[in-house]
Protein backbone atom coordinates (compact mmCIF):
# COMPACT_ATOMS: atom_id res chain seq x y z
CA UNK A 1 0.00 0.00 0.00
CA UNK A 2 1.44 3.34 -1.03
CA UNK A 3 1.40 6.44 1.17
CA UNK A 4 1.85 10.13 0.51
CA UNK A 5 5.26 11.77 0.61
CA UNK A 6 4.55 13.68 3.88
CA UNK A 7 3.24 10.51 5.55
CA UNK A 8 6.32 8.47 4.69
CA UNK A 9 8.62 11.35 5.64
CA UNK A 10 6.92 11.68 9.05
CA UNK A 11 7.29 7.94 9.64
CA UNK A 12 10.98 7.99 8.74
CA UNK A 13 11.54 10.98 11.01
CA UNK A 14 9.76 9.15 13.82
CA UNK A 15 11.93 6.06 13.36
CA UNK A 16 15.13 8.05 12.88
CA UNK A 17 16.02 8.62 16.52
CA UNK A 18 18.01 6.30 18.79
CA UNK A 19 15.43 5.63 21.50
CA UNK A 20 12.57 5.27 19.04
CA UNK A 21 14.59 2.88 16.88
CA UNK A 22 15.30 0.79 20.00
CA UNK A 23 11.60 0.88 20.84
CA UNK A 24 10.69 -0.43 17.39
CA UNK A 25 13.21 -3.25 17.71
CA UNK A 26 11.79 -4.24 21.11
CA UNK A 27 8.16 -3.98 20.02
CA UNK A 28 8.88 -6.20 17.05
CA UNK A 29 9.92 -8.86 19.59
CA UNK A 30 6.98 -8.53 22.00
CA UNK A 31 3.98 -6.46 23.08
CA UNK A 32 5.13 -4.36 26.02
CA UNK A 33 3.77 -1.86 28.52
CA UNK A 34 5.27 1.54 29.22
CA UNK A 35 6.58 0.34 32.60
CA UNK A 36 8.25 -2.66 30.97
CA UNK A 37 9.86 -0.42 28.35
CA UNK A 38 11.03 1.96 31.07
CA UNK A 39 12.72 -0.96 32.84
CA UNK A 40 14.40 -2.15 29.64
CA UNK A 41 15.57 1.24 28.37
CA UNK A 42 16.45 2.75 31.75
CA UNK A 43 14.70 5.99 30.82
CA UNK A 44 11.97 7.96 32.54
CA UNK A 45 8.31 7.14 32.04
CA UNK A 46 7.45 10.56 30.54
CA UNK A 47 10.31 10.26 28.03
CA UNK A 48 9.32 6.75 26.95
CA UNK A 49 5.66 7.75 26.71
CA UNK A 50 6.55 10.75 24.54
CA UNK A 51 8.53 8.57 22.13
CA UNK A 52 5.71 6.03 21.96
CA UNK A 53 3.24 8.80 21.22
CA UNK A 54 5.33 9.97 18.26
CA UNK A 55 5.66 6.43 16.90
CA UNK A 56 1.93 5.84 17.29
CA UNK A 57 1.00 9.10 15.58
CA UNK A 58 3.34 8.17 12.71
CA UNK A 59 1.50 4.87 12.23
CA UNK A 60 4.47 2.68 13.15
CA UNK A 61 3.18 1.52 16.55
CA UNK A 62 -0.29 0.62 17.78
CA UNK A 63 -1.66 0.78 21.32
CA UNK A 64 -4.37 -1.29 22.96
CA UNK A 65 -5.78 -1.37 26.47
CA UNK A 66 -5.98 -4.43 28.67
CA UNK A 67 -7.73 -3.58 31.92
CA UNK A 68 -5.74 -0.80 33.57
CA UNK A 69 -2.72 -1.42 31.35
CA UNK A 70 -1.85 -0.31 27.84
CA UNK A 71 0.25 -2.51 25.57
CA UNK A 72 2.24 -1.35 22.58
CA UNK A 73 3.30 -3.30 19.48
CA UNK A 74 4.60 -2.63 15.99
CA UNK A 75 1.58 -1.76 13.87
CA UNK A 76 -0.14 -4.37 11.71
CA UNK A 77 -2.99 -2.49 10.10
CA UNK A 78 -1.69 0.96 9.19
CA UNK A 79 -0.48 1.86 5.66
CA UNK A 80 3.08 1.99 7.03
CA UNK A 81 2.92 -1.26 8.98
CA UNK A 82 5.69 -2.86 6.94
CA UNK A 83 8.04 0.09 7.11
CA UNK A 84 9.05 -0.46 10.73
CA UNK A 85 9.71 -4.14 10.06
CA UNK A 86 11.89 -3.34 7.06
CA UNK A 87 13.91 -0.80 9.04
CA UNK A 88 14.53 -3.25 11.89
CA UNK A 89 15.43 -6.07 9.51
CA UNK A 90 18.33 -3.94 8.29
CA UNK A 91 19.86 -3.64 11.77
CA UNK A 92 22.72 -5.89 12.83
CA UNK A 93 21.16 -8.26 15.41
CA UNK A 94 24.58 -8.51 17.11
CA UNK A 95 24.71 -4.76 17.76
CA UNK A 96 25.71 -4.19 21.39
CA UNK A 97 22.82 -1.81 22.14
CA UNK A 98 20.22 -4.20 20.72
CA UNK A 99 21.84 -7.17 22.45
CA UNK A 100 21.66 -5.41 25.82
CA UNK A 101 18.03 -4.45 25.20
CA UNK A 102 17.15 -8.05 24.36
CA UNK A 103 18.83 -9.25 27.55
CA UNK A 104 16.71 -6.88 29.62
CA UNK A 105 13.64 -7.93 27.63
CA UNK A 106 14.40 -11.52 28.64
CA UNK A 107 14.40 -10.41 32.30
CA UNK A 108 11.00 -8.74 31.82
CA UNK A 109 9.64 -11.92 30.25
CA UNK A 110 11.00 -14.00 33.11
CA UNK A 111 9.17 -11.73 35.55
CA UNK A 112 5.94 -12.16 33.57
CA UNK A 113 6.36 -15.91 33.68
CA UNK A 114 6.93 -15.97 37.44
CA UNK A 115 3.82 -13.84 38.00
CA UNK A 116 1.72 -16.03 35.70
CA UNK A 117 2.94 -19.21 37.39
CA UNK A 118 1.92 -17.83 40.79
CA UNK A 119 -1.55 -17.07 39.45
CA UNK A 120 -1.88 -20.38 37.64
CA UNK A 121 -0.78 -22.31 40.73
CA UNK A 122 -3.93 -21.10 42.49
CA UNK A 123 -6.04 -22.45 39.59
CA UNK A 124 -4.13 -25.63 38.83
CA UNK A 125 -6.41 -27.90 40.85
CA UNK A 126 -9.45 -26.68 38.93
CA UNK A 127 -7.76 -27.20 35.57
CA UNK A 128 -6.60 -30.67 36.60
CA UNK A 129 -10.13 -31.67 37.62
CA UNK A 130 -11.48 -30.49 34.27
CA UNK A 131 -8.82 -32.30 32.26
CA UNK A 132 -9.60 -35.70 33.74
CA UNK A 133 -13.29 -35.40 32.81
CA UNK A 134 -12.91 -35.47 29.02
CA UNK A 135 -10.99 -37.44 26.41
CA UNK A 136 -7.23 -36.94 26.23
CA UNK A 137 -6.21 -33.41 25.23
CA UNK A 138 -3.58 -34.84 22.90
CA UNK A 139 -6.29 -36.47 20.81
CA UNK A 140 -8.38 -33.31 20.69
CA UNK A 141 -5.39 -31.17 19.72
CA UNK A 142 -4.38 -33.59 16.98
CA UNK A 143 -7.93 -33.49 15.64
CA UNK A 144 -7.74 -29.69 15.58
CA UNK A 145 -4.39 -29.73 13.77
CA UNK A 146 -5.67 -32.19 11.19
CA UNK A 147 -8.87 -30.22 10.70
CA UNK A 148 -7.17 -26.86 10.31
CA UNK A 149 -4.54 -28.11 7.88
CA UNK A 150 -0.99 -26.86 7.33
CA UNK A 151 -1.80 -23.32 6.20
CA UNK A 152 -0.20 -20.91 5.89
CA UNK A 153 -2.97 -18.57 7.00
CA UNK A 154 -2.81 -14.85 6.47
CA UNK A 155 -4.37 -14.23 9.88
CA UNK A 156 -5.95 -16.39 12.57
CA UNK A 157 -8.05 -15.41 15.57
CA UNK A 158 -8.47 -17.39 18.79
CA UNK A 159 -11.59 -16.38 20.75
CA UNK A 160 -11.54 -16.95 24.49
CA UNK A 161 -7.85 -17.72 24.27
CA UNK A 162 -7.49 -18.55 27.97
CA UNK A 163 -3.99 -19.85 28.61
CA UNK A 164 -3.05 -19.38 24.95
CA UNK A 165 -2.77 -23.08 24.13
CA UNK A 166 -4.55 -22.84 20.77
CA UNK A 167 -2.26 -19.98 19.75
CA UNK A 168 0.73 -22.01 20.82
CA UNK A 169 -0.57 -24.94 18.78
CA UNK A 170 -1.57 -23.07 15.61
CA UNK A 171 0.27 -19.76 15.40
CA UNK A 172 3.19 -21.33 13.54
CA UNK A 173 0.81 -21.84 10.61
CA UNK A 174 -0.22 -18.17 10.47
CA UNK A 175 1.54 -15.01 9.39
CA UNK A 176 -0.43 -13.17 12.10
CA UNK A 177 -2.31 -14.58 15.10
CA UNK A 178 -4.50 -12.73 17.61
CA UNK A 179 -5.97 -14.05 20.86
CA UNK A 180 -8.98 -12.41 22.54
CA UNK A 181 -10.03 -12.95 26.14
CA UNK A 182 -12.09 -10.97 28.63
CA UNK A 183 -9.82 -11.75 31.60
CA UNK A 184 -6.62 -9.74 32.11
CA UNK A 185 -5.40 -12.46 34.49
CA UNK A 186 -5.78 -15.16 31.85
CA UNK A 187 -4.14 -12.93 29.25
CA UNK A 188 -1.16 -12.60 31.59
CA UNK A 189 -0.94 -16.38 31.74
CA UNK A 190 -1.18 -16.61 27.96
CA UNK A 191 1.40 -13.89 27.43
CA UNK A 192 3.90 -15.64 29.70
CA UNK A 193 3.28 -18.95 27.99
CA UNK A 194 3.73 -17.52 24.50
CA UNK A 195 6.83 -15.55 25.48
CA UNK A 196 8.62 -18.87 25.92
CA UNK A 197 7.75 -19.92 22.37
CA UNK A 198 9.19 -16.90 20.53
CA UNK A 199 6.08 -16.19 18.44
CA UNK A 200 6.41 -12.52 17.43
CA UNK A 201 3.42 -12.80 15.07
CA UNK A 202 1.08 -13.31 18.06
CA UNK A 203 -0.85 -10.49 19.69
CA UNK A 204 -3.21 -10.66 22.68
CA UNK A 205 -6.21 -8.43 23.28
CA UNK A 206 -8.72 -7.99 26.07
CA UNK A 207 -12.16 -7.90 24.57
CA UNK A 208 -15.80 -8.91 24.51
CA UNK A 209 -16.55 -11.98 22.39
CA UNK A 210 -19.88 -10.37 21.46
CA UNK A 211 -18.15 -7.21 20.18
CA UNK A 212 -14.70 -8.19 18.99
CA UNK A 213 -12.04 -5.45 18.99
CA UNK A 214 -10.72 -6.48 15.57
CA UNK A 215 -11.40 -5.61 11.95
CA UNK A 216 -14.28 -7.01 9.92
CA UNK A 217 -13.40 -9.51 7.18
CA UNK A 218 -9.87 -9.77 8.56
CA UNK A 219 -9.27 -13.46 9.35
CA UNK A 220 -9.18 -16.61 7.27
CA UNK A 221 -9.21 -18.85 10.36
CA UNK A 222 -11.16 -18.27 13.59
CA UNK A 223 -11.08 -20.78 16.46
CA UNK A 224 -13.51 -21.03 19.40
CA UNK A 225 -12.08 -23.76 21.61
CA UNK A 226 -13.99 -24.86 24.73
CA UNK A 227 -15.62 -21.45 25.17
CA UNK A 228 -19.25 -21.63 24.05
CA UNK A 229 -20.40 -23.63 27.08
CA UNK A 230 -19.57 -20.61 29.29
CA UNK A 231 -21.72 -18.17 27.30
CA UNK A 232 -25.30 -17.04 27.70
CA UNK A 233 -25.62 -16.49 23.95
CA UNK A 234 -23.41 -18.91 21.99
CA UNK A 235 -25.21 -18.03 18.76
CA UNK A 236 -24.32 -14.39 19.19
CA UNK A 237 -20.63 -15.31 19.63
CA UNK A 238 -20.72 -17.40 16.47
CA UNK A 239 -22.34 -14.56 14.51
CA UNK A 240 -19.63 -12.19 15.72
CA UNK A 241 -16.94 -14.71 14.75
CA UNK A 242 -18.50 -15.00 11.30
CA UNK A 243 -18.47 -11.20 10.97
CA UNK A 244 -14.67 -11.06 11.19
CA UNK A 245 -14.06 -13.93 8.75
CA UNK A 246 -12.68 -13.14 5.33
CA UNK A 247 -14.78 -14.30 2.39
CA UNK A 248 -14.26 -18.06 2.29
CA UNK A 249 -12.71 -18.04 5.77
CA UNK A 250 -13.20 -20.91 8.19
CA UNK A 251 -14.57 -21.07 11.71
CA UNK A 252 -13.53 -24.03 13.89
CA UNK A 253 -15.61 -24.67 17.01
CA UNK A 254 -14.49 -27.21 19.63
CA UNK A 255 -16.74 -27.99 22.58
CA UNK A 256 -18.34 -30.79 24.56
CA UNK A 257 -20.97 -33.06 23.12
CA UNK A 258 -24.14 -33.18 25.27
CA UNK A 259 -23.48 -34.68 28.71
CA UNK A 260 -24.91 -34.84 32.24
CA UNK A 261 -21.93 -33.74 34.34
CA UNK A 262 -23.81 -31.25 36.54
CA UNK A 263 -20.68 -30.52 38.59
CA UNK A 264 -19.38 -28.47 35.67
CA UNK A 265 -22.34 -26.16 36.01
CA UNK A 266 -22.11 -25.91 39.78
CA UNK A 267 -18.34 -25.75 40.25
CA UNK A 268 -16.98 -24.32 36.99
CA UNK A 269 -19.67 -21.91 35.76
CA UNK A 270 -20.57 -23.94 32.65
CA UNK A 271 -23.89 -22.58 31.42
CA UNK A 272 -24.39 -25.36 28.88
CA UNK A 273 -23.75 -29.06 29.31
CA UNK A 274 -22.48 -29.54 25.79
CA UNK A 275 -24.01 -29.01 22.36
CA UNK A 276 -25.78 -31.32 19.95
CA UNK A 277 -24.26 -31.44 16.50
CA UNK A 278 -27.45 -30.10 14.93
CA UNK A 279 -27.50 -27.12 17.31
CA UNK A 280 -24.09 -25.80 16.26
CA UNK A 281 -24.91 -26.61 12.64
CA UNK A 282 -27.99 -24.39 12.90
CA UNK A 283 -26.10 -21.58 14.66
CA UNK A 284 -23.41 -21.58 11.98
CA UNK A 285 -25.99 -21.63 9.20
CA UNK A 286 -27.82 -18.70 10.78
CA UNK A 287 -24.49 -16.83 10.88
CA UNK A 288 -24.01 -17.23 7.14
CA UNK A 289 -21.63 -20.18 7.23
CA UNK A 290 -21.78 -23.45 5.32
CA UNK A 291 -21.06 -26.58 7.37
CA UNK A 292 -18.01 -28.30 5.95
CA UNK A 293 -17.40 -30.95 8.60
CA UNK A 294 -18.35 -32.05 12.08
CA UNK A 295 -17.23 -35.02 14.09
CA UNK A 296 -16.59 -36.33 17.57
CA UNK A 297 -13.48 -37.24 19.52
CA UNK A 298 -15.09 -40.05 21.50
CA UNK A 299 -13.70 -41.99 24.48
CA UNK A 300 -11.53 -44.98 23.71
CA UNK A 301 -11.77 -48.20 25.67
CA UNK A 302 -9.47 -46.98 28.45
CA UNK A 303 -11.37 -43.66 28.63
CA UNK A 304 -14.71 -45.10 29.65
CA UNK A 305 -16.90 -42.46 31.26
CA UNK A 306 -14.95 -39.52 29.81
CA UNK A 307 -16.79 -36.73 28.02
CA UNK A 308 -16.86 -36.62 24.22
CA UNK A 309 -15.45 -33.52 22.52
CA UNK A 310 -17.01 -32.38 19.23
CA UNK A 311 -15.53 -30.36 16.37
CA UNK A 312 -17.40 -28.29 13.79
CA UNK A 313 -16.02 -26.44 10.77
CA UNK A 314 -17.99 -23.74 8.98
CA UNK A 315 -16.95 -21.72 5.96
CA UNK A 316 -18.00 -18.22 4.98
CA UNK A 317 -20.19 -18.82 1.97
CA UNK A 318 -19.24 -15.63 0.16
CA UNK A 319 -16.41 -17.50 -1.56
CA UNK A 320 -16.11 -21.22 -2.15
CA UNK A 321 -13.00 -21.58 -4.27
CA UNK A 322 -10.78 -23.32 -1.74
CA UNK A 323 -10.79 -27.07 -1.22
CA UNK A 324 -13.23 -28.17 1.50
CA UNK A 325 -11.84 -28.51 5.00
CA UNK A 326 -12.28 -32.04 6.33
CA UNK A 327 -11.59 -33.84 9.57
CA UNK A 328 -9.67 -37.05 8.84
CA UNK A 329 -11.37 -39.98 10.51
CA UNK A 330 -8.08 -41.33 11.82
CA UNK A 331 -7.70 -38.18 13.93
CA UNK A 332 -11.00 -38.54 15.75
CA UNK A 333 -11.56 -42.28 15.93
Amino acid sequence: MVSSFPTVLAALEAAGEETRLRLLALLLEAELTVSELVAILGQSQPRVSRHLKLLTEAGLVERHREGAWAFFAVAHRTPLADLAREVIRRLDPADSVLTADRARLAEVRAGRLAQAERYFATKAADWDRLRVLHVAEERVEQAVLDAVGPGPFHAMLDLGTGTGRMLELLAGRARRAVGIDGSPAMLSVARARLDRKALPQVQLRQGDLYALPVERDGYDLVVIHQVLHYLDEPGRAIREAARVLRPGGRLVVVDFAPHHEESLRDQHAHRRLGFARSEIDDLMTDAGLDIEASDDVSPLGHEAGKLTVSLWIGRDRRLLTDAPLTIPQRAVA
